[in-house]
Order: structure tokens, then sequence, then C-alpha cells
């Protein structure tokens, strides 16, 4: 067997093991974190709770992370900084959960992900977005919502 052969063999079981042994867990980062539900409840406090989980739902469908991991993300994550605490080498192949996400945030928010992406973009930023219809120009220490005059 011709050693680029081998070398191939050798790459090819690696991903499948990365892929075997990582499906369905959250990053190292996030899987030790607890309950991120107070950040999301102080970001947007006119935001029902019923509203930010079914967004967190989405997004963790989107990266197949189990939906009762949802709550560990917080407003401030970047999208990015998941997706490469998730896929630490360039070596290993995706699976399309950014280009899931933007298909999901269109067919259920109607929103043109693409307009909205930086490679800053957080989750907060992400979900003040969905609320508002209109890309968001604050940063993540900015996104408390103001209190609505009805209140």
């Amino acid at each position: 067997m011709a050693l680029s052969t081998v070398v191939l063999v050798i790459a090819v079981t690696s991903v499948i093991l990365w892929g075997v042994v990582s499906a369905g867990r959250l990053p190292g980062p996030f899987a030790s974190r607890g309950c991120q539900g107070k950040g999301w409840r102080e970001a947007f406090p006119n935001a029902p709770k019923a509203e930010i989980r079914e967004f967190l739902a989405l997004f963790v469908d989107a990266f197949a992370f189990p939906n009762k991991e949802k709550l560990k993300f917080s407003p401030n994550d970047k999208i990015l900084s998941i997706y490469r605490a998730l896929y630490p080498s360039h070596w290993i192949p995706d699976a399309l959960e950014v280009e899931t996400l933007a298909k999901d945030m269109e067919a259920n928010y109607g929103l043109p992900f693409a307009s909205v992406w930086s490679e800053n973009l957080t989750l907060g930023e992400l979900f003040a977005i969905t609320r508002s219809g209109q890309p968001l120009g604050a940063q993540p220490s900015t996104l408390r919502e103001k209190p609505s005059s009805a209140d």
C-alpha cells in the first residue's frame, strides 16, 4: 500500500472519529457552563422567556446540539467563536451549521442572514435583529432593550 493511501486512510479515519466523539456535544467552554437564562433576561427584559427559548432552540438545532443545552449559550457568545470551538482545526469538515442557521433564520424570521452576518455577530445581536427586523448597530455590551412605554 502506498504511503499516500495510508495517509489518506488515517486522515479519513480521524475525521470520522472526530465526528463520532463530538457529535451532539457542546464544545468544551460551553459544556461546563451553567444556565445563562439570567443573562438573557437582563439583556432582553421585555422578551418573553418562550421567545428567547424558541430562538435558542433554533440555534442549537442548526448546530445539532441537544435542545436541553440551549440555555448554556449567552447573548454575548459570538456565533463564529462557537463554530470555531466546535471545529478547532481547519482540516475537519463541518456539517454546514452556519449555513443551516442562515436557512432557518430566513424560514422562521424572514431574515436574510447574509445581510447581518459578521465575524463578530453575537447570539444576542442576532436575537435583537429577529425581534426588531433591523440590523443592530450596538455592541454586545449595549444589548439591553429599552423598556417599552406600555409598561
